[in-house]
């Protein structure tokens, strides 16, 4: 192997330009001629592809988005789209690739893979942490960390007027932002995809903070709870309190993709970089490189695509026993 390429995909998260650094600068270190795709799958497909040196990756480490740029590639999910991309990869003698993206990002890897069988090992790179086969994926902390700033703020206004506010959080499918920053910014409630709460049982948690006397209430919601959007959630509260409350609702959005990464996003950004490229060289393909239980591992796309990533329930008792 004497080329790879290196591309993100799908939603920016803060780390990916550290996960990049990585990449590059570990291939550079065995001795690898390095490439950057613009703008992921599109960018496979239009020949985007431009030489990387450690110079290209330099000062990025602090920076969030990423310089690769990102891009959703409808072309790419159909078989002359991925031939194009093929074609092109192999005009600029590319040997392997890494990915850093998500569920969708590795879906059309694996896709590209069983094809074209062209070696490539994934880096999770998605602020919403539901990637099967690592503890924490690039971006999560770091999102987490600005939804609980922004958690912290909304709560000295809640308290000086005495509302309820509902702040909405990412996670369409996983509410691991949603439980962390819920349970790190003091909520009483938190709602979430992979536990089913109803409207009484959030009423419930809100009269009883009334009963203590309790004056302003804060309750997050991760987007794809079953009961709706947070704007949905405070009107069905609204419809069934019986009691006079001023109700705000606040969708932090995509504040939360952001940012400079924090020390563990930078630190595990890089792991799974280095990780991703030196498990490309010894061999790994159609793969992904995560962290479990402090230890690099590499998990079949399949299985990281398939498979269902749970929330510690331990994390789900003590959010119920500390509200």
């Amino acid at each position: 192997m004497k080329r790879v390429a290196v591309f993100t995909s799908g939603g920016d998260a803060p780390g990916m330009n550290a996960c990049i650094r990585a990449v590059v600068r570990g291939g550079l270190h065995y001795g690898l001629e390095m490439f950057g795709i613009i703008r992921g799958y599109n960018g496979m497909i239009k020949g985007d592809i431009i030489p990387l040196n450690s110079q290209s990756v330099s000062n990025i480490v602090q920076r969030g988005g990423t310089i690769l740029k990102s891009a959703r590639s409808k072309e790419f999910m159909t078989p002359e789209g991925r031939k194009k991309g093929y074609d092109q990869l192999k005009a600029h003698g590319i040997d392997g690739l890494i990915a850093i993206g998500g569920n969708g990002t590795f879906t059309g890897a694996e896709i590209f893979f069983n094809e074209f069988q062209i070696p490539t090992v994934g880096a999770p790179g998605t602020i919403d942490n539901d990637l099967y086969g690592t503890d924490y994926t690039i971006g999560y902390d770091t999102a987490v960390n600005t939804a609980l700033d922004a958690i912290d703020k909304i709560r000295d206004t809640a308290d000086s007027h005495d509302r309820i506010f509902f702040i909405e959080v990412m996670g369409r499918d996983s509410g691991y932002i949603a439980v962390q920053s819920g349970i790190s910014g003091g909520a009483e409630s938190i709602l979430i995809p992979e536990e089913r709460q109803t409207i009484d049982d959030v009423v419930s948690v809100l009269k009883a903070g009334f009963d203590r006397k309790k004056s302003s209430s804060i309750v997050v919601v991760a987007e794809g709870d079953e009961e709706g959007h947070a704007a949905e959630v405070a009107e069905k509260i609204k419809a069934t309190i019986d009691v006079p409350v001023d109700i705000r609702v606040t969708n932090l959005g995509h504040i939360q993709r952001g940012g400079s990464p924090t020390a563990y996003d930078r630190i595990l950004s890089s792991r799974l970089g280095l990780g991703a490229l030196e498990g490309l060289l010894n061999g790994q393909k159609n793969v992904m490189a995560g962290i479990v239980n402090d230890e690099l591992i590499y998990t079949p796309f399949h299985d990281t695509i398939t498979k269902k990533k749970v929330i510690n329930s331990d994390l789900l008792r003590m959010a119920s026993i500390l509200r």
